[in-house]
């Protein structure tokens, strides 16, 4: 099943649905409890051959054994006893109970177990933990000092990546404490369902030296904690903010910040302030219905944008705010976008009088995908203006080569964008268009009469392909996957194809 966000998802206004997205996302641990195993015939031969293998090369089999496991070897011979405590370990929490090979978390009665395991293995083992992966616990105020002593323990031992999610009724729970900052080698930090430490008064030289990675789910936190933790992560390339527990004003000021992504939070403003190394920028409103500035400053390499919003989302291009009618100029635009993603209401006639100039704002776009979002009420006509338009859609002249439209519900408006799109886009190489799945037949037929318009049209560009596809989100949901959307490597972080 594709991943992502349906529209009737309990709990996406208040952040519930953050937590679900998160769990299914959480980085998979370098150590399985099901390895695949290939083993020779003996042919009767009792020989010991593992043990005679140099220390180096048992010290990584120890290492990539679950914690238990490396941990029963110790009583293999004296020889294996010291290379468990020398080799790395890697521990997740979910490992150390039956059942919890398949990832499956324990109930409260049998989490304060896990959490006792957990809290051996931080002290027995002196570390380097390359991964460590905890979320299992329900820890209130009554585990201040466990979590205290767990953070001391990660802190000295060396851990390199670390997931924390904590499981509190209700949430948000728990304040974390300072010395996360005190944790020099991590690269990779998820933390879920927490209060972020205070900020205000940590120490100086308290930071991130090495963060690359850090995902915030459901976390409490103010606007100069954000602002503090970008401040003090010098080479941090990834940021994602999901279910936030309050309202923020996030400001992107980061000169290593490659992708961030802000979804199913209450965002008062959204402000790329100074962000030269900024290639992805993602916003996934969810089910709240609140406004939203998205101000884009210095950004010189912002390539990826989505999903903006017609009506929800007011759009600042450096001093100036964009509006219906709004002429593309130097100040107004962002020639870096390459991929936009944009989600309206066809039906309502504020958000049609607002796409021509949020697309005049970026005129490189080569790739851009919409989708149409279930309008409550009559759908209206697309304004003439629209299709003929007062001034030129430079990107849609002479740059849009694929466009995407998703959930095509047979809106009027919708076919005039289309047709819009089909007579001006000069360098249009594909038009892919998903037709929303659960239409009742009338709407089938008349969508298929519509279709047939569109192709007898007079196309800009004679060589462009049309194709049709059944919508592959069914329930006309939001294609999303965090992991995805962070990889750099992945293409198609939309899911076009």
């Amino acid at each position: 099943m594709l991943p992502g966000i349906a529209p009737e998802t309990p709990g996406l206004s208040d952040g519930a649905g953050a937590l679900e997205l998160l769990y299914a996302s959480f980085p998979v641990s370098p150590v399985s409890t099901f390895p695949s195993l290939c083993c020779a015939a003996a042919d009767g031969d009792k020989t010991d051959r593992v043990s005679r293998l140099p220390e180096d090369v048992l010290r990584r089999v120890v290492s990539l054994l679950p914690a238990k496991d490396g941990a029963r070897t110790t009583v293999l011979s004296s020889r294996w006893r010291g290379l468990w405590h020398s080799a790395p370990l890697v521990l997740v929490d979910t490992h150390l109970l039956p059942g919890g090979a398949a990832g499956v978390r324990p109930a409260r009665a049998r989490a304060g177990a896990v959490s006792r395991f957990v809290s051996a293995a931080l002290e027995a083992h002196p570390g380097p933990f390359p991964f460590a992966s905890f979320t299992c616990s329900f820890l209130d105020g009554a585990h201040r000092r466990v979590l205290a002593r767990w953070f001391q323990l990660l802190a000295t031992k060396g851990v390199k990546q670390l997931i924390f999610a904590n499981r509190p009724a209700p949430l948000p729970g728990l304040r974390l404490p300072s010395s996360l900052f005190s944790c020099p080698y991590l690269r990779r930090l998820w933390i879920c369902a927490w209060v972020f430490p205070e900020t205000a008064t940590l120490p100086r030289g308290a930071g991130f030296p090495n963060l690359r990675e850090l995902v915030l789910g459901r976390t409490v936190m103010e606007d100069k904690d954000l602002e503090f933790v970008l401040g003090v992560s010098p080479v941090l390339e990834i940021l994602v903010v999901a279910g936030s527990e309050t309202r923020l004003h996030a400001c992107l000021a980061s000169p290593s910040l490659r992708c961030a992504q802000l979804c199913l939070s209450a965002l008062d403003e959204v402000a790329v302030v100074d962000a030269p190394s900024l290639e992805r920028l993602f916003l996934i409103s969810g089910m709240t219905k609140m406004s939203t500035t998205v101000k884009i400053g210095h950004a010189p390499k912002l390539r990826l944008l989505g999903y903006l919003e017609p009506g929800m989302h007011i759009m600042q291009i450096g001093n100036t705010i964009i509006k219906a009618g709004t002429k593309a100029s130097a100040s107004t635009t962002v020639s870096s976008v390459q991929m936009l993603a944009l989600q309206l209401h066809f039906g309502v006639p504020g958000e049609i009088k607002m796409l021509p100039s949020f697309l005049r704002c970026f005129p490189s776009v080569e790739t851009l995908i919409v989708q149409s979002m279930d309008t409550s009420g009559p759908a209206t006509k697309l304004s003439v203006k629209f299709r003929q338009g007062t001034s030129p859609i430079e990107c849609v002249q002479s740059q849009l080569k694929t466009l995407f439209f998703r959930e095509l519900q047979g809106h009027r408006g919708e076919f005039h964008f289309l047709t819009f799109i089909a007579e001006n886009a000069q360098k249009l190489e594909r038009m892919y268009i998903w037709v929303k799945e659960d239409l009742s037949y009338p709407a089938k037929v008349s969508m298929g009469a519509k279709l047939r318009a569109l192709e007898s049209a007079n196309w800009a560009s004679r060589d462009c392909k049309m194709l049709f596809r059944t919508s592959k989100f069914p329930g006309g949901g939001t294609p999303f996957n965090l992991a995805m959307g962070v990889d750099l490597s992945f293409a198609d972080p939309f899911f076009c194809h």
